[in-house]
């Protein structure tokens, strides 16, 4: 069929063109209609004017075909905000492909202020609006500069299973589910796989899909969520913390240099990327927020307003919206995170903070197979519940270690979202599978 995208359209002045698109707004002066129509390139403002014969007019969110003429704007009608605004396109013929019913709420404004629940409620509506598809937009490329630097740091792309004989991370917080006559797990991350892929590739990283059954509703957590992982072999401690750092960098600078007017359109303040980010140890975190707020921890993790008030330490003292957290405590992480040798208590493990809010988690591994197996039944783990795991150790593992990004974090404190499920296509979570489960 022949098809114009609106973004060609300012090159076919005195052209006669035809666009596909939605109808974002109608606005109605006297016997002249306007249009905002929208296709996936842009959007262009359609004049109907009264000499021009409709059957049918159309409404906000109706998919229509519009053949018409592109003209100029006069100078005093030019819209700087819009790469089209300087044209405009007089109907010629129009045709209404299918009609919408009518709207639970108006969707013409720039912003679409709604409570979260409505949002997510109306989700195949809501996802049209320009600047909630722009958070995917940006969400895209923050998948595409963690592939390039993954690819710079010479990892193969590898893709693993989400469904797991065993539990991946250990604990309670895993779905079951029934697999053919046996059961299985949803994985909570693709660990024991990429560890595996470690003895084949030396360094991969992957996207995939990560499960937690969490019974807790935060603003930070989703029971499904999207990781992007990398691990690597031949890596000591301070190799690696070089690499999360180096991809965490590269991620936010690849975002901010192809939609700087994204960032603009979102409030967001230019990020502040340190060359050298700070790096703590958590209790040189927790002595840092006990001077600054009078505030005592002993506890073996940062709870969230601690980790928004390093951030702001950061910030403050070494103009970095990045802090890099180590060491915390070998109990309190996964089985298979390396205990630190000059202090056991703690684990060469890792966080990066970005903004008040840790995007990444990993840690050195354990590649010693006596050692891994120990570990596994002081915690009550069956060693045998992980043959294939264990098999790679068997074989033969060097020192190695990864990490993983949260995706929807990242785009949440890429943009200053409020809520995690503002940058999940289709969120899931305690209350919520598609429909809220409150209505089932």
């Amino acid at each position: 069929m022949q098809r114009d995208l609106i973004n060609t359209l300012p090159e076919k002045v005195g052209q006669s063109v035809t666009v596909y698109g939605f109808v974002q707004v109608r606005r109605d002066h006297g016997k002249i209609i306007f249009l905002d129509i929208l296709d996936r390139s842009g959007t262009v403002q359609v004049v109907i004017s009264p000499g021009v014969n409709l059957d049918h007019l159309p409404g906000a969110q109706d998919a229509i075909c519009v053949t018409g003429m592109v003209n100029k704007r006069p100078e005093n009608l030019i819209n700087k905000n819009l790469p089209t605004g300087e044209i405009e396109l007089a109907v010629q013929s129009l045709e209404i492909l299918s009609k919408a019913q009518e709207l639970p709420f108006d969707m013409g404004g720039k912003d679409l202020d709604l409570q979260l629940p409505t949002l997510l409620d109306f989700r195949a509506l809501t996802l049209r609006h320009p600047k909630i598809k722009k958070i995917f937009k940006v969400q895209e490329m923050v998948v595409e500069g963690f592939k390039r630097a993954a690819q710079k740091l010479d990892c193969t792309e590898i893709f693993t299973p989400t469904i797991s004989y065993s539990s991946t991370e250990g604990g309670a917080e895993v779905f079951k589910v029934k697999y053919y006559e046996h059961e299985a797990f949803l994985v909570q991350s693709p660990q024991i796989y990429k560890q595996i892929a470690v003895g084949a590739f030396e360094r991969v990283y992957l996207i995939s899909h990560a499960y937690r059954s969490e019974p807790s509703i935060t603003t930070r957590h989703l029971s499904e969520s999207i990781q992007m992982d990398c691990e690597l072999g031949f890596m000591e401690f301070e190799d690696l913390l070089d690499a999360l750092e180096l991809v965490g960098r590269a991620v936010v600078e690849y975002v901010v240099k192809t939609y700087p007017d994204i960032l603009e359109e979102f409030g967001v303040d230019q990020p502040k990327i340190n060359p050298e980010i700070p790096r703590l140890k958590m209790r040189e975190a927790q002595e840092i927020i006990r001077e600054r707020t009078g505030r005592e921890s002993n506890e073996p993790d940062l709870s969230p307003e601690d980790e928004r008030e390093i951030c702001r330490w950061a910030l403050e003292e070494k103009n970095s919206d990045f802090v890099t957290i180590t060491h915390y405590p070998t109990k309190k992480r996964a089985f298979y995170s390396m205990p630190d040798p000059q202090n056991p208590e703690y684990s060469l493990s890792y966080d990066l903070l970005f903004k008040g809010v840790e995007i990444l988690s990993g840690s050195q591994r354990i590649h010693d197979l006596g050692k891994l197996e120990e570990v596994m039944k002081e915690r009550g783990m069956d060693p045998k519940n992980f043959e294939m795991y264990l098999q790679a150790f068997k074989f033969g593992m060097p020192s190695h270690g990864g990490f993983s990004f949260g995706l929807e974090r990242m785009t949440m404190q890429i943009l200053g979202l409020a809520n995690i499920r503002e940058a999940s296509l289709f969120p899931r979570d305690m209350e919520r599978i598609d429909i809220r489960l409150s209505k089932t």
